[in-house]
Order: C-alpha cells, then structure tokens, then sequence
C-alpha cells in the first residue's frame, strides 16, 4: 500500500546566506515505508468468489448511506440523527484538541513578536561594595519601553517534523471520528433490524395465539357434544399457555432494543416508542454495491487512521534525531530606557540588541539517546498496529460475506419448509373437524408450524443483520471523498 503524496504546500528554501550554517551530515528525516502486511490474494480471490455467487452482491462503488437500501424511512430517519451520539461528539472534540495541538506547534516555527513594559524603583544598600566605591544610596526610578523578536531558523527540522507529526495526529482523529461514525451507523441499524425482527415475532405470536384460542374452542364444542376428551381441552390451553407465556418476553426484548436506540441518540429512555411502532421487518436490499477488493483500505477510517499515526511515528523519529544538532535562532529587541517618565521620547534613550543564539547540547546524561529509543520503539508498535488492522479488516469481510452466504442459504430452505408445514397444519385441522384425526396430530401441526415461523424470522432478521456486517466491515457509513483538513484552521 502506498502512501499519497502529502497535500500541505511546499515551504520556501532557506536563504542562501543561511545555508552557509549548516553542517555536513545534518539530521534528515526517515522515509515513511508501510510495513508490508502478508499478501491477500488468495482473500481477495475468495472474496470474488463468494459476490460471484451471490446475485445481490455486485462490485460497484460502496454507497456511503447504506441503511438506504433498507428503503425504510424510519431506519433513514434515525441514522439522519445520528448527530447526537455522545461517543461522535466525544470524538469531534479530540479533533478540536489535536487541531489546537497543531496549532500551538506551528507557532513555534514563526517569528514571535513582544511589547515589554516596565517601571522599578530601587536603591542599593548603604553596606553595598558599590556604594563603597562611591555609588549613591538615593533611590531611583527606572522607565522602560520596548519590543522584542525572536525566530528559531529550525534548520535541521526539528519544529517541521514536530508539526508533521501533530497533523498526522490530527489526521488521525479525523478518521477516528469516521470510524465511530461507521460503528454508529452500524449499531443503530442492527438495533432497528432486531427491535423489527422482535416486532415482528410478536406479530406472528398473536397470530399463533388466535389460532390457539380457535383450537380450543373447536376442543372445548367437540367435548360438549361428546366427540372430544377433556384431554384435548387441556392440551389446547396448554399450547395457549404456552404462547402467551413468551409474550412478556418478547415485548421486554422489545423495550430494551428501543431504549439501545435511543442511546445511540443521546435520548433519555423510551423517547423513540412512538417513532418505533410496528412497521414490520424491512426487505433485504434486491442488489448490495460492495465496491472492489483494492478498495478496502481507502474505505475503512481505521486502517488510514492507524496509517496517519504510523505517518506521526516516523515524524516522531526525525525530531527525536534533530534533537541531536544544534538550535540556532535570531534575537533582537528595540526600546528606551530613562530614570524619567519625560525622557522615554529622548533619542540618547534608545537601547537596541540583534544577534543569533545557538543552543548545542554536550552531556545529558543520555536523555537524548533514550527519547529517540523510544521514538523508535514507538514507530515499531504502530506499524504493528497497522498491520494488526488490515489483517483484521480482511477477516471481517470475509467473515461478513460467509455469514450473508449462509444466511441466504438458510432463508430459502427454510421458505420451502414453511410452505410444507402450511400445508401440513391445514390437512391436520381438517380432519379433526371431519372425526378422522385425533387433536394430537393438530398441535403436532401447530408448533412445527409455530417454531419453523418463528425460525425463519429468525433466520430474516440474521439475513438483514448480514448486511449490516457487510457494511460495517467494508467502512461503509462515511464519504472516503472527504479529507482531513489538517492544513484547515490551524494556523489562527
């Protein structure tokens, strides 16, 4: 994976006159080389292989609202609103502390500017060697007014890799932000599709409980006229039992989900029931663009934000190895000085200094070593980290794709099984009202129509959640067309 060129424009070439200063062997910064993670074909060829299976998946450019191919408008709705979540507005304020960081740094690198006024009255002590020597012991009063300029030439980069490693970090909590913001989109989709999966359940329970009551009271007529034992009966308030008994569950399941939403949202608890009515689990998606296998690391913010702070390492190392040279800067300061208020606009009180100054350090006790040591120890776990998270990015598409796969696979069988278990019901039912079955045979129907329901809602609401992994595992959520605006506000 290759590094783009960075966009920040080129700074002007020292003065010639400067250059003369410089030192043969100088400081230079480390070339940024990414680490190279294990080659991914044989992924990328399994990941081809799987979208060619599946008709729906097709390798066309990864939407950035995804949810919207749920075509539900409360799920849009909600993602719409997404704003409000606390671990979003907690990362956007990483962003304002890194920008300020970068902030500060390059202030550093211009000339500084300053107003210095001030008034002392003072007097030596009579037992003083100067006045000994004759100095007066009479107290004076002492004006003063002037300016003062300062610049470090920062001619081995020091200051420049110092604030090449703050904008990579601000980078890198840009992306960050984009990785919760996928994380968010992600959850308050797969919450939604579970509190409609739960809804859902619900719904087809009071089906199957009416259905229980109409049986029971078919049990109940055919004992009153002599046709049917008490035994039916009880078996058919059993099974209504039954049913009932998994309604409170469900709709507790229901309520949790519904307060899951509203946290993501920053809502206090049960500030979206009403927008959560039931509206029915939304259709999967007839096609799922994915985008193309090169694609994943420009898609997914982790990956760039851990590329970003590899990227603030390496800046790391060169301000550690600039540490080494001398710092040399220009001073100067412009000003008057008077024992009277009235003689500060007196030309004999002016005062003035210009000269460079140099700062070499000699012995620090191996300070200087140990910071660069640890630069580099540094640069090592973040390249490790980079690695660790393309590889687990290429795990959790894959991962994603199997599950959709299967899930698929699972759903048509199951429709199949539901189709037969209908029919199966519907012959039962009949000939416990012509005499020529038993009720048995009836509640045998019943639950194996019940449980193959209720696993196929199951199995839809894990088919849509498929999805959301997809998504969630592609970096799907954020436009990858925006860019860190490093270069954006700092310098105020």
């Amino acid at each position: 994976m290759k590094v783009a060129p960075s966009r920040h424009p080129s700074r002007t070439a020292l003065p010639a006159w400067v250059a003369v200063l410089l030192l043969a062997g100088c400081a230079s910064a480390p070339s940024l080389n990414l680490p190279q993670v294990a080659a991914f074909d044989a992924a990328a060829q399994a990941r081809e292989a799987s979208v060619s299976k599946q008709a729906a998946l097709e390798a066309s450019p990864l939407p950035s609202q995804w949810w919207q191919l749920f075509n539900d408008p409360t799920l849009s709705a909600l993602e719409a609103d997404a704003a409000g979540n606390l671990d979003l507005r907690a990362a956007m304020t990483r962003i304002e502390e890194s920008r300020a960081q970068l902030g500060l740094i390059r202030t550093d690198r211009r000339p500084q500017l300053n107003l210095d006024a001030g008034y002392t009255r003072s007097a030596i002590s009579e037992n003083s060697p100067l006045h000994n020597l004759g100095a007066p012991t009479a107290a004076y009063n002492t004006w003063s007014l002037g300016l003062q300029a300062g610049w470090e030439l920062d001619l081995w980069g020091h200051l420049r890799q110092l604030e090449s490693s703050a904008r990579a970090q601000l980078d890198a909590a840009w992306y960050e932000q984009e990785a919760v913001r996928v994380s968010v989109s992600a959850e308050l989709a797969r919450n939604y599709l579970l509190l409609r999966g739960v809804q859902a359940q619900i719904a087809l329970l009071e089906d199957n409980r009416r259905i229980a009551k109409e049986l029971l009271r078919l049990a109940q007529s055919r004992e009153r006229n002599g046709v049917a034992t008490r035994q039916d009966a009880a078996a058919a308030k059993a099974e209504l039992a039954g049913i009932e008994a998994r309604l409170p569950q469900l709709q507790h399941e229901q309520d949790v989900l519904g307060n899951a939403l509203a946290l993501l949202l920053g809502l206090p608890p049960r500030e979206l029931d009403a927008r959560l009515s039931d509206s029915g689990l939304p259709a999967m998606p007839a096609l799922l663009p994915i985008g193309l296998s090169s694609d994943l690391a420009r898609n997914r913010p982790d990956i760039l934000q851990a590329q970003a702070r590899l990227r603030a390492a390496v800046a790391d190392i060169g301000a550690a190895q600039a540490d080494f040279y001398p710092r040399i800067g220009l001073g100067a300061s412009l000003g008057v000085q008077a024992f009277q208020l009235s003689d500060l606009g007196n030309w004999a009180s002016r005062q003035y200094s210009v000269g460079p100054t140099i700062y070499l350090p000699i012995f620090q006790g191996g300070r200087l070593q140990q910071k660069l040591a640890l630069s580099e120890a540094r640069h090592q776990s973040a390249a490790i980290a980079y690695q660790q998270t393309v590889l687990r990015a290429w795990h959790e598409v894959d991962d994603a794709l199997g599950a959709y796969a299967s899930e698929r696979a699972r759903e048509e069988q199951l429709q199949q099984a539901l189709a037969q278990n209908e029919v199966a019901l519907e012959i039962a039912q009949n000939a416990y009202r012509e005499g020529t079955a038993d009720f048995t045979s009836v509640l045998v129907a019943q639950r194996s129509l019940l449980s193959i329901r209720a696993t196929l809602l199951e199995s839809a609401t894990a088919s849509a959640l498929s999805v959301v992994g997809i998504y969630r595992a592609l970096g799907g959520g954020w436009s990858a067309e925006l860019q860190p605006f490093a270069m954006v506000g700092a310098g105020k």
